[in-house]
């Protein structure tokens, strides 16, 4: 590779991983084409960005950043898994794909300042994700509303009901 294709090489990922909002790393050894076609696929259908890169270009890229605490784990082959929205998105497939392919080996990652272990990545993933957060969110403030709406028309449905136990008791009696 020529020296002008690497230094645009890193700085690409440069870019692309000031703007991550999480990083996981992997050790993609051993996997079969067919299972790197789907895993590339789940990665992508959520948002998130998956490559392989070469150590030492990951190196350069995360030289001098925040990230930098990520250098101790680029050893063998290292595939990366970034997205720019949801932190926990990555992790999250990862994980997965760790659980049902023996070969895809997490390494570790990267969140909020912190470089991650393999615990932390897991740990990660069973936070909840963005999508769930504003449901849960959203849930909470519609809430508030239907318990009013339930509150202020609790009486009218009782008396209403209570009229008609009436008019059963009353239709009965004749």
């Amino acid at each position: 590779m020529e020296r002008a294709v690497k230094e645009e090489n890193i700085s690409a990922l440069k870019l692309d991983l000031a703007k991550a909002a999480s990083l996981v790393l992997a050790d993609f050894r051993g996997i079969s084409v067919k299972s790197d076609t789907s895993l590339r696929r789940e990665f992508r259908a959520i948002g998130c960005k998956y490559k392989v890169v070469k150590n030492t270009l990951l190196g350069l890229a995360v030289k001098g950043t925040a990230m930098e605490g990520i250098e101790k784990l680029l050893a063998g082959p290292t595939a990366i898994a970034y997205s720019f929205e949801d932190p926990v998105a990555p992790a999250k497939v990862a994980t997965k794909v760790a659980k049902g392919e023996e070969k895809f080996v997490i390494k570790g990652g990267y969140v909020d300042g912190k470089a991650l272990d393999l615990q932390g990545v897991v740990a990660l993933s069973n936070l909840p994700g963005k999508d769930e957060l504003r449901a849960t969110f959203l849930a909470t403030l519609i809430a508030v509303p239907q318990n009013f709406l339930r509150l202020t028309t609790a009486a009218q449905q009782n008396f209403a009901l209570l009229l008609a136990a009436r008019e059963r008791a009353l239709g009965e009696q004749k």
